[in-house]
């Protein structure tokens, strides 16, 4: 069952846009994290451990795309996507340095940065909207999780919701497409949380969203209280009904990057699930093609769509 019969994916997007398949290749460039070097506090997020994820993080990013470019092979073009960390966290010099040498090769038709809502100085966002200026696919990947400041506490974000609607505010003046992480089943969050998040995050406005549930991986804080039976992450039924209502409460124009994910063991602890790349992608397209699609559930007016300098 494809999803992208119900749902606005990245990949139909990109589709629409270059006339063929375009994969993201994820890149590690060292970057660390103010929640993590000290800035802002030590240990990351309560969620985080993103080390795992990486198997060769000191590897040169010409290493890292053609290693991504072999596992690939069905695609031709791709964005490079700087995924670990916080991906605009150094000087700018650092940054336009990083991003230029992704960016050579002829086959990389744009970039994915993943970063904090309290990491994107006007200068950083100056940089993006140039690429998207020169005909780049730029996205700006901004981890809010929730829009509940309690929560973010609770998680040990750093930040609040005000940082997230100060930064896409910048952002949509520059022309720059956001695309939101929200995280489903966070400590103490129902699903009515979640759809209240997704509300705010769209009457910001927002180009781009990614879903997750709640994963418990080696290494985080959260591992520990899910030992102690603290934390209990959603099973695949639960996530599926709530992110199925969040599809159908968004409009058929924001583009979804992801609306699960997965891990491998030994990394991923709970739930088994997440395992496995397909069941929580299956059980979401089942639920909307017996419901109705994205946009369904909404009357919302369109949200404001930053202005476009990229060819169509």
């Amino acid at each position: 069952m494809q999803l992208d019969h119900y749902v606005n994916t990245i990949g139909r997007h990109l589709r629409g846009r270059f006339g063929e398949r375009v994969h993201k290749l994820p890149l590690h460039a060292n970057f660390t994290c103010p929640n993590r070097d000290g800035t802002l506090g030590r240990g990351g997020c309560t969620f985080c451990n993103v080390r795992s994820f990486n198997r060769d993080e000191a590897a040169p990013l010409a290493h890292q795309l053609d290693e991504g470019r072999t596992k690939m092979h069905r695609a031709r073009r791709y964005l490079a996507y700087f995924q670990a960390y916080t991906s605009t966290y150094a000087e700018v010099a650092t940054l336009q340095r990083l991003y230029e040498e992704a960016l050579a090769g002829a086959d990389i038709v744009g970039l994915c940065v993943g970063t904090r809502p309290d990491c994107v100085p006007d200068a950083v966002l100056d940089l993006l909207a140039g690429y998207r200026a020169r005909g780049y696919e730029v996205w700006l990947e901004l981890g809010l999780q929730s829009a509940f400041d309690d929560t973010l506490a609770r998680i040990n974000r750093g930040h609040g919701f005000a940082a997230y609607a100060d930064a896409v505010a910048r952002a949509h003046a520059r022309g720059v497409p956001v695309c939101t992480h929200l995280i489903v089943g966070l400590p103490s969050e129902t699903p009515e949380h979640s759809l209240d998040t997704l509300d705010r995050v769209l009457e910001l406005g927002v180009a781009g969203l990614k879903l997750h549930p709640l994963m418990i991986v080696k290494g985080s804080r959260l591992a520990a209280a899910w030992r102690r039976g603290e934390v209990a992450p959603p099973d695949a039924g639960h996530y599926a009904d709530v992110a199925t209502e969040m599809i159908r409460r968004t409009p058929a124009p924001v583009v979804y990057h992801r609306v699960s994910a997965t891990a491998n063991a030994p990394t991923l602890l709970a739930p088994p699930w997440c395992a496995g790349r397909f069941e929580g992608i299956h059980a979401i397209a089942r639920r909307l093609a017996a419901t109705g699609g994205q946009g369904s559930l909404t009357t919302r007016p369109l949200p404001p769509t930053p202005a476009s300098s990229n060819p169509t």
